[in-house]
């Protein structure tokens, strides 16, 4: 007999702008737009989801709409009826009733799996194997383009202690400028910070072999996905030449479990960017880090730029891996101009502070989500400075 059979599901999906366009080698976004999916029990218990797409359907495949459709007309009546509590047989459920839309079956798994916490009023890492980290350092993106922009956004998080890891955004502009560019907030960043560059597959391998080595002299200590997802060759070439210089960061190359066992196979990177989405949800994701861990490989918990749903779903997840990671850029929340959660998780320290339960330990705010619903409201363009946003964070 069923436990806890699943009633009914809905899916909405928001608008809501971000406090400055975030720049990145395929395109600029000025607005996310994800999907929320609220999950409810028979016995009452309520649970929420979230899919978030970089750009709509700019980063991969699946767009706000399309994810929509996928669990309105195929997930959510797969699983109607079905036992909550048995997430593997949901996950098979979904794969039975459409191929791939792994954005789409994250963001349901992710409500099945806060509904059933909630049922048991248990924090989510307690179904998830049990949490390790009670905080994670939490890493800033750079993404405006602009040197003094940045170096001004970098020095307000640095003295409110909320981030010392930033991540620089490249690939958009010539090789020889980005290296200018990174080299210029190193510089301003000296001895205070640790620098990532993310290129979103904007290079070929010989670029990559040209200039990785000057944004290494420039002082970025990890480089993620510099070259096409398929160019594992490239990756592994790269690996193995920079050494221990610098660690490569796999992102787009590494999305299943089959993903994660090519690229260990070939030593083609020092560290996964888990992102639950992209994996298809925070079981799939264990079973990437798993993959990890066995072949010595490193962890980076990344981001689709979530609201603090998805945000915290992610860190309940992250808080129950090993101890080899990059730690976690979970600042999604912090991008957008207000969220849908009556209170965020807390930062302190230069670290987040993995939230306990019930469920992800989030609330969720019904009249935010009311606010930015696609189908309610138009999105009204929301302009704040940077003295503006030192207070709302």
């Amino acid at each position: 007999m069923s436990r806890f059979p699943i009633e009914r599901i809905e899916v909405r999906i928001l608008d809501i702008p971000t406090i400055r366009p975030h720049k990145l080698s395929f395109g600029s976004i000025s607005r996310q737009s994800p999907v929320i999916v609220q999950l409810w029990l028979s016995n009452g218990a309520c649970g929420f989801g979230e899919a978030a797409t970089i750009g709509g359907p700019s980063w991969n495949e699946e767009s706000p709409e399309g994810i929509q459709h996928a669990i309105n007309a195929y997930l959510a009546p797969a699983l109607r009826g079905q036992d909550g509590a048995c997430f593997e047989s949901a996950l098979t459920h979904m794969d039975l009733a459409c191929k791939g839309n792994a954005f789409a079956k994250s963001a349901v798994e992710m409500a099945l799996i806060d509904a059933v916490s909630r049922s048991l009023n248990l924090p989510a890492w307690q179904l998830l194997g049990g949490k390790r980290h009670q905080s994670l350092p939490l890493a800033w993106t750079l993404a405006s383009g602009d040197v003094s922009r940045d170096l001004e956004e970098a020095q307000l998080r640095l003295a409110q202690k909320r981030h010392r890891i930033f991540k620089i955004k490249i690939g958009a502009r010539s090789p020889a400028e980005d290296v200018a560019h990174v080299s210029q907030i190193a510089r301003g960043l000296a001895g205070q910070a640790t620098l990532t560059v993310d290129i979103n597959q904007a290079w070929d391998g010989n670029t990559a072999r040209r200039y990785l080595p000057q944004l290494i002299d420039a002082g970025v200590t990890l480089i993620e996905q510099p070259v096409a997802k398929w160019n594992v060759e490239a990756l592994k070439i790269l690996t193995a030449t920079l050494g221990d210089r610098a660690s490569i960061m796999a992102d787009e190359t590494v999305c299943t479990p089959q993903d994660a066992m090519l690229l260990a196979r070939a030593q083609a990177c020092h560290v996964f960017s888990l992102k639950v989405a992209k994996h298809g949800g925070l079981l799939r994701t264990r079973q990437v880090a798993a993959v990890a861990d066995a072949a010595d490989i490193g962890w980076y918990g990344g981001t689709m730029l979530e609201t603090s749903i998805g945000s915290a779903a992610a860190a309940h997840l992250f808080s129950t891996l090993g101890t080899q990671h990059h730690g976690c850029e979970l600042f999604g929340p912090q991008l957008l101009v207000d969220d849908i959660v009556t209170e965020r998780m807390t930062i302190r320290d230069f670290e987040l502070q993995l939230p306990d339960g019930p469920g992800f330990g989030v609330e969720v705010d019904i009249g935010q989500l009311n606010r930015f619903d696609r189908a309610r409201t138009s999105l009204t363009p929301v302009h704040i400075d940077l003295g503006q946003r030192a207070t709302i964070f």
